[in-house]
């Protein structure tokens, strides 16, 4: 026997049957898209994101800044000074003036050692005499002033002969000119102020 809807119900039963498999399909497609705020469920966690180059950059820590050290000045080089003078006590002199102002002093007997020496080391100051044996203090500038490794190389000339100071007015390229018994403060003052003027050579 077929069952029968009462008369009051028969008005509803198509509407129900029509919203509630529409209701389902709701709930179905609700579910898939993950929006579970419709059906009362909470939402996962979501995950979290690999962290891209500026994340990357910005939680690096900073590189610490190079130390720099504070720049330091060398003193200048000073060269050696020359001393040539035919009499012993006049080179014990001046090579215990110059030695006591701070310099280092080479002495030479003439001017053909003279010429030894100026070949095998780099002075910055030649003081000579010129009344020498062997190859006397115009030879030795003439020498100095021709050659090209030496006619940098600054020149006093001393001498107690008048007559030789006379001469020396034709010399050029002098830096001094010193009577004996010459002022040992005039002389250092014009030394220092030369010493500077060669430097040594960089390899």
């Amino acid at each position: 026997m077929p069952f029968e809807l009462p008369e009051t119900l028969q008005p509803f039963l198509l509407p129900l049957l029509i919203v509630v498999p529409l209701a389902i399909v709701i709930i179905i497609i609700t579910v898939r898209r993950g929006d579970y705020r419709d059906v009362g469920a909470p939402p996962p966690s979501p995950r979290p994101l690999p962290p891209g180059p500026a994340a990357r950059a910005s939680s690096a820590p900073a590189a610490a800044p190079a130390a720099t050290s504070p720049a330091t000045t060398a003193s200048p080089e000073r060269l050696p000074l020359l001393v040539v003078d035919d009499s012993a006590v006049v080179r014990a002199k001046l090579l215990k003036l110059f030695s006591e102002a701070g310099h280092e002093v080479v002495a030479a007997r003439d001017g053909v050692e003279a010429m030894e020496l100026l070949g095998q080391t780099r002075f910055g100051v030649l003081i000579t005499d010129l009344e020498m044996p062997n190859m006397d203090g115009f030879e030795l500038i003439k020498a100095v002033q021709g050659a090209m490794a030496t006619e940098d190389l600054p020149i006093i000339a001393i001498s107690g002969h008048e007559e030789l100071h006379a001469r020396l007015h034709q010399v050029q390229g002098l830096y001094g000119m010193f009577h004996k018994p010459w002022n040992d403060r005039e002389l250092i003052k014009r030394v220092e102020a030369l010493s500077h003027l060669r430097q040594p050579v960089r390899s």
